[in-house]
């Protein structure tokens, strides 16, 4: 075999081309969330908040000056089944970390388990699971898993929040827990049960019931039971159209009622579905609500974002999880997926919504949660309409991520 000998100026010119291939190299993103169902409407905001981000951080040199992020989409289909095989094709496809979290907790829970038994049977191929939706605290307590970093506040802290603020509403006397029939639906009604009633302890709950996740077309029977307890307040995890179908039904019957549920509002549809009602309260909490006073980052961001994608800015969470993947990656000098896990661990970052930190023991981002209101515009209070209608939001209350933080059960095994 002939032996070829470079020349210093071709060896140079050798060394750039292989840096610039190596530059060009990119990190792979599985974004599984549903894309079509009745939550199609929830998967495509996640998406879009998503895409925002990595674009941005890709126009402002990627990361490690000059590796991109690159996105591969996947629909849930609101399914553990589907979801694992959507995994299993992003790690076909080189994918090193999912973003995921609006199809539930279980599916999350099912994803989670499947990363970790690949990473186990495939050292040196491991994958991230980032979490920026489902609020299952087991996900951060008995069930936490190294591969598996949760951005958003879980069950508990949500509910902390909405039961210090209920502690000081005396008109709130008899509540119905009514929720969807799954994990999540009935950890949001323990822990109202448990925290409220710590907070409250002469609220009557009066009733309770779950039923089918996104398959209730008519919530009228529901309605007439919480009606026959004389209820005048419900505690709800619904979302998506299970809480618009529900408000749509409680409207038609004419039943002013009070809600307290985790996330509704920042779901297109609610504040619409609230405006056509013309009956109830919904209370929910989250990190940020548009027309929130004195967030000059958020809403700076919410203009570009509009500008860009012409949709509505609504969840900085999820906009700011491929964020903090790009600054784990940075602050590991690396893109092996074992040195980002590690990285993330305790990683602080300057967010639109303030410090935000990653808690190391449990992998619980600890952020802010803002309790607020879907009212009327009135000047004052709610200064801006929402969905084309003359209701927006209204603060009610706020709270840091250090006050809301619980204590955990995670015992993390770390590879």
């Amino acid at each position: 075999m002939k032996t070829v000998f470079l020349t210093p100026l071709a060896a140079a010119a050798a060394l750039l081309i292989g840096t610039a291939a190596s530059a060009q190299e990119t990190f792979k993103v599985a974004y599984i969330d549903p894309l079509s169902g009745p939550f199609a409407n929830v998967g495509e905001l996640m998406l879009t908040h998503t895409q925002y981000a990595i674009e941005d951080i890709n126009a402002k040199g990627g990361v490690l000056k000059g590796t991109k992020l690159q996105l591969l989409q996947f629909d849930s289909k609101l399914s553990a089944q589907e979801s694992q095989s959507a995994l299993q094709a992003a790690i076909d496809q080189g994918a090193k970390a999912i973003v995921t979290g609006g199809s539930g907790s279980s599916v999350v829970t099912a994803l989670v388990q499947a990363a970790a038994r690949h990473n186990q049977r495939n050292p040196g191929k491991e994958i991230l699971v980032l979490n920026h939706s489902s609020i299952d605290p087991e996900l951060t307590g008995k069930a936490c898993n190294f591969w598996h970093f949760q951005f958003e506040a879980n069950t508990a802290m949500k509910m902390k929040a909405i039961a210090n603020y209920i502690k000081k509403q005396p008109d709130i006397k008899k509540v119905y827990l009514l929720n969807q029939d799954y994990a999540h639906g009935k950890q949001w009604a323990h822990y109202g049960r448990e925290m409220v009633g710590l907070a409250r302890p002469d609220i009557q709950f009066v009733g309770e019931a779950l039923h089918p996740i996104g398959r209730v077309k008519d919530f009228a029977p529901y309605l007439a039971k919480v009606k026959s307890t004389e209820a005048d307040s419900v505690i709800t995890g619904n979302w998506g159209q299970d809480m618009t179908l529900l408000l749509k039904a409680a409207g038609d019957a004419g039943y002013n009622l009070r809600y307290f549920n985790h996330s509704a509002g920042s779901i297109p549809g609610t504040v619409l579905a609230v405006s056509q009602a013309k009956q109830g309260q919904l209370t929910w909490v989250a990190e940020w609500h548009p027309g929130q006073a004195e967030t000059p980052k958020v809403d700076a961001l919410a203009k570009t974002y509009k500008a860009k994608t012409g949709k509505d800015f609504l969840a900085p969470r999820i906009e700011m999880t491929p964020r903090f993947l790009a600054a784990a990656i940075n602050k590991a000098q690396s893109t092996d997926p074992v040195k980002v896990a590690r990285a993330l661990e305790d990683l602080t970052l300057e967010s639109v919504v303030g410090p935000v930190r990653m808690r190391g023991e449990d992998h619980q981002l600890l952020l802010p949660q803002v309790v607020n209101t879907i009212a009327p515009v009135d000047g004052k209070a709610v200064k801006v309409g929402w969905e084309g209608t003359n209701y927006g939001f209204r603060t009610d209350a706020s709270y840091t991520g250090n006050e809301l933080a619980q204590g955990t059960d995670c015992k993390m095994n770390r590879p």
